[in-house]
């Protein structure tokens, strides 16, 4: 007979959560080396990138911009190309992630956790970075393809992804799935919504804002620098 239970769900954001850097950033550069963005497209977030390097800006404008340049020069790209350049990003960078929630999701596993994954990077170049950790299943932005196989630079189901709260909620109902026993791990204020429907939310290198709110609700906060994970109280 078949197991109907629920099983219980973690959910993690990816980017400077398991990743220790950006799919999308990697990409952009990944493209820009490949000559499928021009070398000028740099100009774009080039500035604010130092500044956040200096420690004199702050990520989200830097990262919007990446977002934004993305946006701007795929469009009438080849779908294969950026496939291809997605599997080089994928293949260099796929060990690069945090100690704390690699041995964190290997702990899940064993536990038979679901583990679904939510980001704002594209979905084709984050389910081969998922998979390669094991993960259940994995929303990520998609994007359209036109009748030629060139990317249009239109995103399908924008308003789904931009909210990480209907995801989760869509997830359970599918995947025949609980939050009871629930756990969730984000890095910025954009992971509130997913965060506040688990039991167990953990804030992993939180930007000021989430850090903040995560001390107001007595969230657990972990840090790691170097070798060493540090459980904030």
């Amino acid at each position: 007979m078949a197991n109907n239970k629920p099983r219980k769900v973690a959910i993690f954001d990816i980017d400077g959560t398991i990743f220790r850097s950006s799919l999308l950033i990697e990409i952009v550069e990944e493209l820009i080396t490949n000559n499928i963005f021009p070398v000028s497209a740099r100009e774009e977030y080039e500035e604010l990138q130092v500044r956040w390097i200096d420690r004199k800006g702050e990520y989200e404008p830097y990262i919007n911009a990446m977002v934004e340049t993305f946006h701007k020069y795929i469009k009438g790209v080849p779908y294969t190309q950026l496939i291809e350049a997605g599997k080089h990003v994928v293949e260099k960078q796929k060990n690069r992630v945090y100690r704390y929630t690699r041995d964190l999701i290997a702990d899940l596993k064993k536990k038979d956790y679901f583990l679904l994954a939510i980001s704002q990077s594209p979905k084709d170049i984050l389910d081969k970075f998922c998979t390669h950790l094991g993960f259940d299943k994995v929303y990520g932005r998609i994007y359209e393809i036109g009748p030629t196989n060139l990317l249009t630079g239109n995103v399908n189901d924008l308003h789904l992804i931009a909210n990480k709260a209907n995801i989760v909620k869509r997830a359970v109902e599918k995947e025949n799935l609980t939050l009871r026993g629930s756990l969730g791990v984000g890095d910025t204020e954009g992971d509130y919504a997913f965060l506040e429907l688990v039991d167990k939310p953990i804030c992993f290198n939180p930007n000021i804002t989430l850090y903040r709110h995560a001390k107001r609700n007595k969230w657990k906060i972990v840090v790691e620098r170097k070798n060493v994970i540090y459980d904030i109280k």
